[in-house]
């Protein structure tokens, strides 16, 4: 009996999970923010999630492969765009706002994560090429296209600043990919533990050249250090750990496309949470996007199984990602 439909659905409330805890990261960094530097801000949430994901490894026995992966110049390839992805949706919360830096997020997720399957792991490429995954996914497109161009980013962002949004989704599609691709030789929570790991260490040897400076590490009041740490244990670690589980049981195609609904959970966190306005028009392209990444869902799960199927082995990985 295929099983495959129950792995679909399977997936789809994990990938739902991981958006929300996700969506997470904007209340609470921009919760913490008046008491955390910039550098407080990218290394304390490195530093939680890599003790959390140290802990999960050394249960499961893969502290020794994780330190291991260190040696690989590939792993620090992954490390260098988790650190570059981290720092520039630190930028665009800043400068563009929660939703706007989400869906920056989303369109690395929903276009540029799809491309680059078919172009380099094709496969993992599924449906890609079927007509209501195309759809889909210029209906996911259009609707990021309206929530970003709907609010005040425009006005928000000069020069240089503008490097964001193309900085954003190659840094996630890139990451993800690379770190998917490495679940196929190794257990997900070594790669995903020394990738973490490692970007705590390189986001403390750049803080000297962040805001606040190294010296800010050490000034940042408790309850700034508690939405950090709460930072690090939701965004990034326990999101990305039912991501990739999501991953395993649908490919990864599928849970990219789920990814949303993160716009839509940080659209709500922003007016319940942050008390934050937002146009009609950016409102307007929210339901756009999830109608786009239902039929794309609907494209892929019409599919044979062949180009699904396991992205990391039973032990369950992740990589931090807050988006």
């Amino acid at each position: 009996m295929d099983d495959r439909p129950r792995r679909i659905w399977a997936a789809v409330g994990l990938s739902l999970a991981a958006a929300f805890l996700w969506a997470l990261y904007y209340p609470l960094v921009l919760g913490a923010r008046s008491g955390a530097s910039p550098a407080a801000t990218i290394v304390y949430p490195f530093l939680f999630g890599g003790i959390a994901y140290l802990l999960h490894a050394a249960h499961g026995g893969a502290a020794r492969r994780a330190i291991a992966l260190g040696a690989r110049p590939i792993s620090w390839g992954r490390t260098g765009l988790l650190v570059g992805m981290q720092l520039s949706i630190l930028a665009g919360t800043y400068t563009l706002g929660p939703v706007d830096a989400s869906l920056l997020s989303l369109i690395g997720d929903v276009v540029v994560t799809p491309l680059l399957v078919a172009a380099f792991w094709p496969s993992r490429a599924g449906r890609f090429g079927s007509a209501m995954f195309a759809i889909g996914l210029a209906l996911s497109l259009a609707g990021g296209a309206l929530t970003i161009g709907g609010g005040a980013a425009p006005e928000a962002v000069r020069g240089a600043g503008w490097a964001i949004v193309a900085v954003v989704p190659l840094c996630v599609a890139g990451y993800f990919l690379l770190s998917a691709h490495a679940n196929e030789r190794d257990p997900p929570t070594a790669v995903v533990t020394q990738s973490t790991l490692a970007a705590a260490g390189l986001s403390l040897l750049l803080a000297p050249l962040l805001p606040g400076g190294i010296g800010s590490l050490l000034a940042v009041p408790p309850r700034a250090l508690l939405l950090l740490a709460a930072t690090g244990v939701t965004a990034f670690w326990a999101g990305p750990f039912l991501y990739f589980r999501a991953m395993e049981r649908a490919g990864v195609v599928i849970p990219p496309m789920l990814m949303t609904a993160i716009p839509v959970f940080t659209l709500l966190l922003s007016a319940f949470v942050l008390r934050l306005g937002l146009p009609w028009i950016a409102v307007a392209g929210i339901p756009v996007a999830v109608l786009g990444a239902v039929l794309t869902l609907r494209g892929e799960s019409r599919a044979g199984g062949a180009a699904t199927g396991s992205a990391g082995s039973s032990d369950g990985g992740a990589g931090p990602r807050p988006r």
